[in-house]
C-alpha cells in the first residue's frame, strides 16, 4: 500500500490529467446522451481522485477527515462536470454517490478485518 505522501501525488497527478482529458473532449463528451452519462462518470472519477487527494493531505498534517473533503470534493467535481454539459452534473452527483457508498463498505470491511487481527494478538 502506498503511503500518504506518494498516494497524494498520485491523485493530484490523475486528477490533472482526467481533468484535462475531459476538457480537451467536452465538445465529443456533450454530443450525444450515451457520452453525456460519460461525462458525468469522469466527473466522479474526478471526485474519488480528489477525495483521496484531500484525504491524504489531511492525514498528512495530522487533521480529522470527514463530511467537509466530501463536500469539497462533490463540489469541484459538479463544477467540473457543468463545463461539460447539464446532464453532466446530475450523472456525476448520482455516479459519486454510489462511488462513496462502495469506499464506505471497503472502509467498513478493511477496518474490521484489522480490529480482528488486533484482538487475536
Amino acid at each position: 500500500m502506498a503511503g500518504p505522501g506518494s498516494s497524494m501525488l498520485y491523485s493530484i497527478l490523475l486528477f490533472t490529467v482526467i481533468l484535462s482529458l475531459q476538457e480537451v473532449y467536452r465538445g465529443k463528451l456533450a454530443s450525444s446522451e450515451l457520452f453525456t452519462i460519460l461525462g458525468g462518470f469522469t466527473s466522479s472519477l474526478l471526485f474519488l481522485v480528489l477525495l483521496t487527494f484531500i484525504g491524504n493531505f489531511q492525514e498528512t498534517c495530522g487533521m480529522k477527515t470527514g463530511w467537509g473533503a466530501v463536500i469539497i470534493a462533490e463540489a469541484i467535481a459538479l463544477i467540473a462536470a457543468s463545463t461539460v454539459h447539464r446532464v453532466c452534473i446530475t450523472t456525476c452527483f448520482l455516479f459519486s454517490a454510489g462511488l462513496l457508498y462502495e469506499i464506505n463498505k471497503l472502509s467498513v470491511i478493511t477496518l474490521s478485518k484489522s480490529d480482528s487481527k488486533t484482538k487475536r494478538l
